[in-house]
């Protein structure tokens, strides 16, 4: 067997495969009451909100900054759509380029709408299998991409918060120490990833029947880069949307904190929450309507034109797959 055709679906050793009903029907009640705690704070947040200034913030967006938002954010989208190039060179199957490309950018797209688990994993599940990969192929793209992802995320987080760490609200009465000491671990973790890719890149480990992989220190390189200029791309949208009121590294550490609320809060699109983030750490430096405004505009542009684009390239995608079915799988033989 080759080490990267490893057994990756058996459950861990000692874990039941079926948790107890009560644990289930207690996490889904909890679950419900965080939701719904979120939804009554947005509510009433939301009435607080002047959003005739919100609107005229809008309106009084110049063109050529709704038009560098547009170039950034397909910039952005362009290069996410590479991330399962570096999952295709890792399991080696055959695809073409560019379509990799468009199911990556699919699975972005809904993913940003809708959450990971449809988006970003369903939506790949379904058109990689019917191109022709297995399982498994599928299952090591995905935690490629995900990896790629956060790899970047992290790096970018660590250096921010440790180097150039947010100037909080006066009235937190607290100082951004946490900050910086988080910034320093996970600028820590980062090294020690690129550490350990230079001293054990490029195998496979099965633990517990599941696959474990460290690629080759290059590659673990280039994932970190092309994750740090995408995250970079995403703020950058946001700051020329408010027109450069802010300063872009606060934009960037703020996008980054809000990134990580959304996924923690488990909303789709990270749905008020984001907004909520960027409202509590930047409203005594710019105004909430412009604020609101640059962020409207950042969903239509990064979130909802994406995703229109991404439907009808999902229903080509499906029409042509129904036409030209793939039977055998495109992984090479090794």
């Amino acid at each position: 067997m080759n080490s990267r055709t490893l057994p990756g679906n058996a459950p861990p050793v000692g874990v039941p495969l079926h948790p107890h009903p009560w644990w289930t029907w207690t996490k889904r009640g909890l679950s419900l009451l965080f939701f719904a705690a979120v939804a009554a704070l947005l509510f009433r947040y939301a009435n607080t909100i002047d959003w005739e200034d919100v609107w005229a913030s809008v309106v009084d967006t110049p063109a050529p900054a709704l038009a560098i938002a547009v170039l950034l954010a397909a910039a952005s989208h362009l290069l996410y759509s590479c991330f399962d190039l570096i999952g295709r060179r890792y399991t080696g199957h055959d695809l073409p380029t560019l379509t990799v490309m468009a199911v990556n950018f699919v699975s972005y797209a809904f993913n940003l709408c809708i959450g990971s688990i449809v988006g970003g994993v369903g939506f790949r599940y379904r058109l990689y299998s019917r191109l022709g990969l297995r399982k498994g192929v599928i299952t090591r793209i995905v935690s490629m991409s995900m990896l790629t992802n956060w790899l970047g995320y992290k790096l970018l987080a660590g250096l921010l918060f440790l180097i150039h760490p947010l100037v909080l609200p006066p009235s937190w009465h607290m100082g951004n120490h946490g900050l910086q000491w988080a910034g320093a671990g996970l600028v820590a973790i980062s090294v020690s990833y690129i550490v350990a890719c230079v001293r054990l890149g490029d195998h496979t480990w099965d633990v517990r029947g599941h696959e474990l992989y460290l690629p080759p220190w290059r590659m673990a390189v280039l994932q970190m880069f092309i994750s740090c200029v995408n995250w970079c791309l995403m703020a950058g949208v946001i700051y020329v949307l408010l027109q450069e009121r802010v300063h872009y590294a606060d934009v960037l550490t703020v996008l980054l904190i809000g990134a990580i609320a959304g996924v923690i809060a488990h909303v789709p699109a990270g749905l008020g929450v984001f907004e909520f983030v960027f409202i509590a750490l930047l409203s005594h430096k710019v105004s909430e309507g412009q604020l609101l405004a640059a962020l409207l505009g950042y969903r239509a542009i990064y979130y909802i034109v994406p995703l229109m684009v991404a439907s009808l390239l999902y229903l080509g995608m499906e029409i042509h797959a129904r036409k030209h079915p793939r039977n055998q799988p495109l992984e090479r033989a090794t």
